[in-house]
């Protein structure tokens, strides 16, 4: 009997069976491709592999099983998430027949499948491998960079390796593979040697048996390996040998084991990058002759590979096939993909192949080899040839490159060699295991031997390489790690399980179902087939093992859970400081019998843990847990502890005196006793009679032979450590008091008084006088061991923050590592803001911790000398922020801060209080969170999300109304962002009225009256010439809608984007009879529509915001299907050039496009592309736009047939790629082009305008604003070629390549030899301008001025004048002002005197002057100044610009109606009209002005006379422009964005939709560069809607203005971000919110181009400005009337106005609420009201739970109930924080800021507490008080208040007091003078003056 219970108790009890089969075999049986997999039949595999790496433990079970059936593995690891991090789930990978399936699976649910793969041939092996992705080959590198996770599936003669993105790699192998590992670095093959490979004879070189690839696309390259010979020199060389096999490779550490088959023997060997030495060693040529294990020559390898691959190999080499990687090389485009030779990459095979270690000598040492192999050998029959032969034919061809190795095994261990070495004892399993301890053990199992060999290993101290120590043998037949609870799980010969951790062994494990018996039945068997497969399940610590006994469960298996070491978190605190502080024997030891205790069969439950927990631990330190009182009414359900306690006689069932005389003692007995129940009832206390305490205590003394004995001062004072680190969590309290208990029995016995008392100022009640003490016998005190850490004076954490918090220095705190991390935190924190010791946080060693280490260390005294004191710091804000920012680093949140007592984190919250206040607006998410500012926090996590995915666009996109719209034609315009757009423009309906100008998609209204005398045919004439006129103005529109829409969509990728289609048809009143063109009735100019469509394409393409999610497919599936739409395709791909998506579409697509020969689309294409790769001078592209530029072509080059607009595009093109770089050879190239004189034929000879500014245009881009230090460009004499240009003169002939070309003159132009002004002067005049763009260089702009004579007026075209003072004012930049008379200076003076009013009825005549050229130059001149007027002021809203041009718009107004109009010419009123409307526009971008918009409406309306299509063109892009992008964009002055604007608004408008005589119509698109977003758009955080708020702009000081503030109510465009200083949002209503942009306007941006989304929260008690815009109806204005009665006034309902927590709202609804019948309730309703409403209104709603808790504290005390007093000391936390220095300096700083400050609460707590204790001193306190200073016993009653009175007081332990002598003191103020050491506050001294100086009566003051 007596046996069994033995065996029993060291019994481990296991959870519940579970049926074991893997889910891919069902799987497998239903997949549709498994028809013919007869899987039904399988048998269960017996062979068992298992590795342990990284990715847990897995194992691969493979068998081949007789009659040919299919074989079936699969392994099992734990879950590994995309991302990296801990997840709850296992993978199984499952091979059978074809096919591989991963599935997923846990506790909680089911297994899924993941991927199923089904390849060609059967599946030899499937494995997980992640591979890194970088090149960079060095070791540094391994661990920054990314790692593509991959599965790999290896069949007969390739690998298939898929990666979790999907991409998928086919690598060929050129050998058959024995078997394939994972590593750190990527794949290891072996090669399997076949049978007939005859080891080779001396001379010949045998090939690599291991080979590396280390990603997919590389080499398969041999592995290096390194070994340490007899003499101490190491040797390199190729792994040759095919007798070693490998067993077991782990990827951490990254280790191989081999095995010798030859000797018998296992190795290890460290895996690791070959080094530069090695890789030079092997790829030299060996000159020592012939031992077998020489050296092959890379290069005969290489070559015997190349012949190989040739194909003229024997037909069953073990080289099948070396075929090279061509699934997917990294080079998507080498052109040698195909033929690629197996090889690195051709550069570095080149640089390799010329290095002298190939020199000549090296090849006729092979060749001597190889010829005397020939001549010794004779030839072998062998189907395996040897390699050297074959390499003969091939080998002298210089081709052969080396292959270079990557991997190197470096040796590290080998078992000793023993007697008995047998045959086949090679490893059959082998994993890594390691002890409770963290000692890790490298284990391998032998099966023919039984033995599992245990050998330890650890790293170095500088961590770089590994040390193998002793070997340990345990007769096993099988293992398994498990790995959660470090230990492993061993069959043994005789059929039982056992459990060890390390080698030691914990004990058996009891299974219930499976009785012992049963497992042993399977001796008979030959050979075990019990693999255990041990999987970690959902739950985190238990483990799985899934064991099979053919026997028993006929074939089935099954898994068991084994229990974990501790379940409650107070017993984990207290093993793992223990096992901190013992050595690690010692530990290992303990740790195994507490494990083999709770984990007996019919454990504890969780309650109990903790006491089995203190009896094994104190049976362990010698104790007799049985006799001791405390332990003894432990209840269990096994009374006793199984481990030691023999099995004692049941005591008899009547029961025994000692029973009652127990209960007497116990402290159940001692509560009930004080009870007040009891004292009402009159109960006399019943008097245990003083038990046979005597002949107790003798027998009580500790047994010194114990484990634990010598370690007992050590344990105590980290479980001391650990009491004071529980006490710094609220949520532990039950724990401490439980802990409380085993420290006071050890304290006692300790004999240490100071600790003693410590515990009871902490818990009065369970600290008595007397208690059993166990003596200790003096002689065995030596052996116990006094570590150096050990302080007599207890360390206390409050007490150490109350010294602080008091300005004295205190000792520095020790804290255990890993255990005592809360107790870190509060000490460096305090340090940290109260004493403003900004290093205490920044360096590890800190002055205010002593770490604790088992190691000896220098003695305390020395220590405690560097005591600390308070320092001043830079700025208090500084330190809160540094606290803040410090504690989100360390990992602290707001779910900690709760869980800390609230006189702790008092300071902590006062520190987030002043944070949360004035935050900086750059902080990461986690600080944002701990200071409780959701707005912050939301705005940090929107900006770390890649683009595109923001939830920002969920927030800003409208819904599509739905009913109305949808039916419609589609206008394009249905988008937009209502929600904003109504904020920002919230008085009208502007934003409906600008969508029905700028619709082109229904039809027009065609409105003609039809006279008598007209036929109806002419009225029908009539009817459609009217509808052509109108359908100028339609097809103006669509270039206006694109700038409407900017930006404003994010296109849904699974369908085409919506093109509204541009509708030229008309409607005719009254019948509503449809107007058609096509009828035949009149001319309709051919392609009339095929430039509006472009632009169409153009609108819709724009509306696709850049963030949006688009690639190539997308792109090219958007392609309509129907010819007549391939315009609109073309517009479309130039949309996404210009919003930067283009750079996603392939180069194929591009080039299909090119070919199709399309113009239209290669304009698209062309400029799109362009302006995407805007100033990247890439290669790429350059040769595109090269193709359709001659002058960029070789002269010999075919000529290409380039259509003309094709060529301007191209040109501007390469303007656009090269912008601002200053290319040499472009500029020159285009310089030349400006004067590009007509060809012969035909070629040439139109549009050569258009064509001459193109090239002129570009070439300002190239040279933007570089001015006159263009470098390298002096000889060009760029800009005197321009000005002659500009001006006229004689043509210089090109010098250089294309002199050629321009030999022959044209045919149809006779120009002479002098510059034709007409085309040239354009291009000239603003590539000047942008040359010379804001560099005030005044020398350049006289050559602009406007002529001031009569004769040179007439030398130039009027319109010319617009653009030369365009150009002059752009190089003055700094002198434009927004001003009238400004505009006049730029007219010159004769034009000024003689300038006609319009106004007048006749004309001056004069002889002299040219009337109508002065008027004409005289408005274009001013029409230019307002132009660069537009220029200077983009965006700005400048509202002295808005009124000038405003004036001008108005006077050109007048002047078309005006009688002699005519004299200018109305087309030119028109052209300067436009102009300054555009003008106006630019300045007002995005503002949606209502005079701008009336004047475009006014014009929009004019449709006939001299109105074509170029000026309602230029009229809806002014309108655009005002609305850019809905209100979200607004235009920039940056330099490239100047030169996208003169593009796009080039002042010559087209005279009809066909017309690119002048500028080529696509440029008008250009704007696109010059708009950035520049919207700030407020939504409030809780509701997730749009709001007003009111900002505070600062704007730095410039040359013109001072620096200044301005308030704007957001949402509102902002100026350019460069002008501004920084950006708030103010108070009251909101939280303030700084953005500064001194520190840089990366973060704004950032905010701008996500939609400009700025989260803000509400205040406290605020309205938003929507629901109350004076701000009336706040709640602070309301009780501002009625502040005396302030708590009265308060309304608990309505707290809803204040707040949107729901925690207050309800603690409003159930604490602040009357009720009928309260009687004095009533107080503390009213006290709760004043409180929520203070917290609410202060803003502090976390103070709440404070308030509360101390109201309760004090009431506490009042009624004397404390039993204990750790609400006490917080209170006395909270009161010396706010008398502290360092709080009251931050007072001065910012009065009544800060928590509790408008608040009478701290003074009344103050005095309820003073009242109290004085109270108790009266009635008797005093008495006991000196009892307890004299050290006599005093009364139990008053056990807890005198506690309170001590801690409150801090008054100090007696045993300080005898030595001051103070009971001698006379006067109280030498009392004072005495105490002074002692620290003891004053009001303290008060209170004990009368005790101490010996007059009883007390004294209160």
């Amino acid at each position: 009997m007596s046996n069994l219970y033995e065996d029993r108790a060291t019994m481990i009890a296991a959870g519940d069976l579970q049926e074991f089969a893997p889910f891919g075999r069902d799987h497998c049986r239903h997949h549709p491709n498994a028809l013919n997999l007869q899987l039904r039949q399988l048998q269960p595999a017996s062979e068992f592999r298992s590795s342990d790496g990284a990715a847990g433990l897995v194992g691969s079970l493979q068998e081949v099983t007789i009659h040919e059936k299919h074989k079936e593995s699969w392994q099992l690891r734990k879950g590994i998430s995309e991302i990296g991090e801990e997840v709850d789930y296992d993978e199984e990978l499952y091979v059978a027949g074809n096919m591989v399936i991963w599935s997923k699976g846990s506790k909680s649910q089911a297994l899924a499948v993941y991927k199923a793969f089904t390849v060609d041939s059967p599946v030899q092996q499937a494995l997980w491998c992640d591979f890194i992705v970088s090149q960079d080959k060095s070791e540094k590198a391994y661990s920054s960079d990314e790692v593509e996770k991959c599965i790999c599936i290896l069949q007969s003669s390739c690998i298939n390796i898929h990666s979790i993105e999907g991409k998928d790699y086919i690598a060929s192998l050129p050998f058959q593979v024995a078997n394939v590992w994972p590593t750190k670095y990527g794949l290891l093959f072996e090669r399997s040697s076949s049978s007939h490979e005859v080891p080779p004879g001396p001379p010949r070189e045998p090939l690599p048996t291991m080979f590396s690839m280390l990603h997919p696309l590389d080499e398969i390259t041999p592995l290096v390996c390194k070994s340490g010979s007899l003499f101490g020199s190491s040797r390199v060389q190729y792994v040759v040998d095919h007798t070693m096999k490998i067993v077991f490779l782990s990827t951490e550490p990254s280790i191989v084991m081999t095995y010798d088959s030859v000797q018998s023997l296992h190795s290890v060997w460290v895996l690791r990058r070959v080094r530069a030495e090695e890789e030079n060693v092997v790829l030299k040529f060996s000159e020592q002759g012939g031992t077998p294990q020489n050296v092959p020559t890379s290069s005969s390898l290489t070559a015997h590979l190349r012949s190989l691959s040739k194909g003229d190999s024997p037909v069953g080499s073990p080289f099948q096939n070396y075929s090279s990687v061509h699934s997917q090389s990294r080079s998507t485009s080498s052109p040698s993909l195909h033929s690629r030779s197996p090889s690195i990459s051709n550069m570095a095979a080149l640089s390799r192949a010329h290095s002298p270690a190939l020199g000549a000598h090296s090849f006729s040492g092979v060749q001597r080899f190889n010829l005397s192999s020939h001549s010794q050998s004779p030839r072998r029959h062998s189907v395996s040839q040897s390699p050297s032969s074959n390499s003969n034919s091939s080998f002298l061809v210089p081709e052969t490159e080396p292959i270079v190795p990557e991997l190197c095994i470096d040796h590290l261990w080998t078992e000793a060699i023993t007697s008995m070495r047998e045959k086949n004892s090679q490893a059959s399993k082998v994993f890594i295991t390691s002890d409770l301890c963290g000692q890790k053990f490298l284990c391998f199992l032998v099966e023919s031997q039984l033995q599992l060999r245990c050998v330890k290993f650890q790293e170095s101290n500088d961590k770089t390489q590994l040390i193998f120590g002793s070997i340990t043998n345990i007769q096993a037949k099988d293992a398994a790690p498990v790995e959660k609870i470090d230990a492993m799980l061993v069959l043994e010969s005789s059929g039982s399980l056992v459990l060890y951790t390390g080698v030691v062994r914990v004990g058996k494990v009891f299974i219930p179902g499976l009785l012992p018996p049963s497992l042993t039945m399977s001796n008979a068997m030959p050979r075990p087939s019990t693999p255990l497969d041990s999987v970690s399940t959902p739950k985190p610590l238990r483990k799985l093992l899934g064991s099979l006994d053919e026997e028993l469960s006929n074939g089935s298996m099954v898994r068991i859970t084994l229990p974990e070491i501790a379940t409650s978190e107070l017993v984990q605190t207290c093993l793992r400081a223990i096992k901190f502080i013992l050595p690690k024997e010692v530990a290992v030891q303990m740790l195994v019998k507490w494990y083999s205790v709770r984990s007996a069969p019919g454990g504890p439950s969780y309650h109990s843990e903790w006491n089995l927990f203190v009896i094994c631990l104190m049976n362990l330190m010698g104790y007799n847990t049985d006799r001791l009182a405390w332990t003894r009414n432990f209840d269990f359900e096994g009374s006793l502890s199984p481990v030691i306690a023999p099995k004692k006689a049941r005591p008899s069932e009547t029961g025994s005196d000692e029973d009652w005389e127990y209960l007497l003692n116990s402290d159940y007995h001692q509560d009930v006793e004080s009870h007040l129940l009891n004292r009402s009832l009159c109960l006399n206390p019943l008097e245990a009679p003083q038990m046979k305490d005597e002949d107790l205590s003798q027998s009580l003394s500790l047994d010194s032979s114990t484990l634990l004995f010598c370690h007992i001062p050590a344990m105590f004072f980290v479980l001391h450590l650990v009491y004071e680190e529980l006490k710094l969590n609220t949520l532990m309290a039950g724990g401490i008091r439980s802990l409380a208990d085993l420290l006071v029995q050890l304290a006692r016995d300790l004999r240490l008084e100071p600790y003693l008392d410590h515990y009871y100022r902490d818990y009065p009640t369970l600290v008595r006088a007397s208690g059993q003490v166990c003596t200790i016998d003096p002689g065995h005190t030596g052996f116990m061991h006094q570590p150096s850490f050990f302080t007599s004076e207890p360390p206390s954490i409050y007490q150490w923050v109350s010294a602080c918090l008091r300005g004295e220095g205190m000792p520095p705190y020790p804290y255990l590592p890993g255990v005592c991390e809360r107790s870190r935190l509060a000490v460096l924190s305090i340090a940290l803001y109260i004493l403003g010791d900004e290093s205490s946080v920044s360096d590890e060693c800190s002055q205010y911790l002593s770490r604790i280490t088992p190691a000896p260390q220098k003695s305390q005294a020395e220590q405690e000398e560097n005591r600390f004191s308070f320092r001043h710091s830079a700025s208090v804000s500084n330190l809160a922020e540094r606290l803040v920012v410090w504690m989100t680093n360390v990992g602290f949140t707001l779910r900690d801060l709760e869980t800390l007592p609230f006189g702790i984190a008092l300071p902590i919250r006062d520190a987030i209080y002043h944070c949360r206040e004035q935050p900086a607006s750059d902080w990461p998410e986690a600080v944002c969170l701990l200071i409780g500012r959701q707005d912050l926090s939301k705005q940090a996590c929107e900006g770390n999300l890649p683009k595109g995915k923001s939830s920002v666009t969920q927030v800003l996109s409208s819904d599509v109304p739905s009913g109305t719209e949808t039916e419609e034609e589609d206008d394009g315009m249905n988008d937009m962002n209502q929600e904003v757009m109504s904020l920002i423009w919230s008085e009208d309906l502007r934003v409906q009225d600008v969508r029905r100008l700028l619709q082109s998609a229904h039809p027009v209204r065609v409105n003609v009256a039809q006279y008598p005398e007209l036929s109806d045919h002419e009225f029908i004439e009539e009817k459609e010439n009217r509808l052509l006129q109108l359908c100028q103005r339609t097809m103006a529109l669509p270039v206006g809608r694109g700038m409407f829409t900017l930006f404003s969509y994010h296109p849904v990728p699974t369908e085409p984007l919506p093109v509204p289609k541009l509708n030229l048809t008309g409607r005719a009143p009254p019948r509503n009879t449809t107007v058609d063109l096509n009828t035949g009735n009149i001319d309709v100019p051919p392609n009339m529509t095929s430039w509006a469509s472009f632009h169409n394409g153009v609108a819709a393409g724009l509306k696709i915001a850049p963030a949006s999610q688009i690639d190539s497919a997308w792109i090219a599936y958007n392609k309509p299907k129907h010819a007549e739409l391939a315009n609109e395709y073309a517009g479309f791909l130039m949309a996404l050039g210009l919003n930067g998506h283009l750079t996603k579409l392939a180069t194929l697509n591009i080039h299909d496009y090119l070919t199709k020969g399309h113009e239209m689309t290669s304009i698209g294409l062309l400029l799109g592309v362009s302006a995407a790769k805007l100033g990247t001078m890439d290669m790429s592209v350059t040769r595109l736009l090269s193709i359709h530029v001659p002058a960029l072509l070789p002269p010999t080059s075919t000529e290409l047939d380039v259509p003309h607009n094709v060529q301007v595009a191209a040109v501007v093109g390469i303007g656009l790629v090269y912008q601002g770089t200053a290319h040499r050879h472009t500029a020159e190239v285009l310089l030349a082009e400006i004067g590009r004189p007509p060809g012969p034929e035909m070629e040439y000879c139109t549009d050569r305008e258009s064509y001459s500014l193109a090239a002129g245009l570009a070439l300002g881009m190239v040279c933007l604003g570089h001015g006159s230090n263009l470098i390298g460009m002096c000889d060009l004499n760029v800009p005197e070629q321009l000005y002659q240009y500009m001006v006229g003169g004689h043509r210089r002939f090109p010098a250089g390549t294309h002199r050629e070309k321009h030999k022959s003159p044209s045919y149809q132009i006779k120009e002479g030899d002098t510059i034709n002004v007409d085309v040239t002067c354009p291009g000239a005049t603003l590539a000047l301008a942008m040359i010379y763009l804001k560099t005030n260089n005044r020398s350049i702009a006289d050559w602009l001025r406007a002529p001031d004579t009569m004769y040179l007026l007439d030398f130039v075209k009027p319109e010319f004048l617009l653009l030369r003072t365009l150009a002059r004012c752009l190089i003055l930049w700094d002198d434009i002002l927004p001003n009238s008379k400004w505009v006049d200076s730029n007219v010159p003076q004769i034009i000024r005197e003689n300038s006609i009013s319009l106004s007048e009825i006749e004309l001056p005549c004069s002889e002299d002057l040219n009337l109508e050229t002065l008027s004409q130059a005289h408005v274009y001149i001013i029409a230019g100044a307002c132009l660069s007027l537009g220029f200077r002021f983009a965006g700005s809203e400048n509202l002295s610009a808005f009124n000038c041009l405003h004036k001008f718009a108005k006077d050109f107004m007048t002047y078309l109606s005006a009688p002699n109009a005519s004299v200018t010419g109305p087309h030119n009123l028109e052209t300067c009209l436009s102009v300054v409307l555009l003008s106006l526009a630019m300045v007002m971008a995005g503002s949606g002005n209502l005079k701008v918009l009336q004047l475009c409406r006014f014009l929009h309306m004019k449709t006939g006379g001299e109105m074509n299509y170029g000026f309602h063109l230029a009229h809806h892009m002014a309108l655009g422009l005002l609305f850019l992008g809905g209100g979200r964009y607004s235009l920039s002055t940056s330099n490239p964005s100047i030169a996208a604007l003169l593009c796009a608004l080039y002042p010559h408008f087209p005279s009809h939709s066909t017309d690119n005589r002048y500028h080529l119509q696509a440029l008008r698109h250009l704007y696109v560069l010059a708009a950035e977003p520049r919207l700030l758009v407020p939504v409030d955080v809780d509701t997730n809607t749009p709001c007003y708020t009111l900002l505070e702009v600062t704007y730095k000081g410039t040359q013109w203005y001072e620096q200044t503030r301005e308030e704007l109510m957001a949402p509102t465009l902002l100026p350019e971000l460069h002008l501004l200083k920084q950006i708030k949002v103010k108070g009251p209503r909101y939280w303030e919110l700084l953005i500064d942009l001194s520190k840089g306007t990366q973060h704004l941006k950032s905010i701008l181009s996500k939609d400009g989304v700025l989260y803000v929260k509400l205040r406290a008690g605020q309205l938003s400005y929507k629901e109350d815009p004076m701000g009336w109806q706040s709640l602070l204005a309301q009780t501002v009337a009625n502040r005396n009665s302030e708590a009265r006034a308060f309304k608990p309902e309505t707290i809803s106005a204040f707040t949107s927590d729901l925690a207050l709202l309800s603690f409003a609804e159930y604490f602040c609420k009357p009720t009928v019948s309260m009687g004095q309730k009533q107080e503390i309703l009213d006290l709760f009201s004043s409180v929520l409403y203070e917290c609410v209104t202060q803003e502090t709603p976390e103070m709440l739970p404070v308030y509360v808790a101390m109201d309760q504290a004090v009431r506490r005390l009042g009624r004397a109930e404390m039993s204990e007093t750790s609400e006490l000391w917080q209170i006395k936390l909270v009161l010396e924080f706010f008398s502290s220095r360092s709080h009251q300096e931050r007072l001065q700083k910012h009065p009544r800021r800060g928590l509790f400050m408008s608040s009478e609460f701290l003074p009344v707590v103050k005095c309820a507490i003073d009242n109290a204790l004085d109270r108790w001193l009266q009635a008797g306190g005093d008495a006991c008080v000196h009892a307890y200073l004299s050290g006599q016993p005093w009364d139990e009653s008053q056990l807890s208040m005198l506690a309170c009175f001590l801690v409150y007081h801090s008054v100090p332990a007696p045993r300080h007091l005898p030595p001051l002598g103070l009971e001698g003191s006379t006067s109280f103020a030498e009392l004072l003078f005495r105490v002074k050491q002692l620290k003891m506050p004053v009001r303290a001294l008060l209170r004990l003056a009368p005790l101490l100086l010996g007059n009883p009566q007390p004294m209160v003051m």
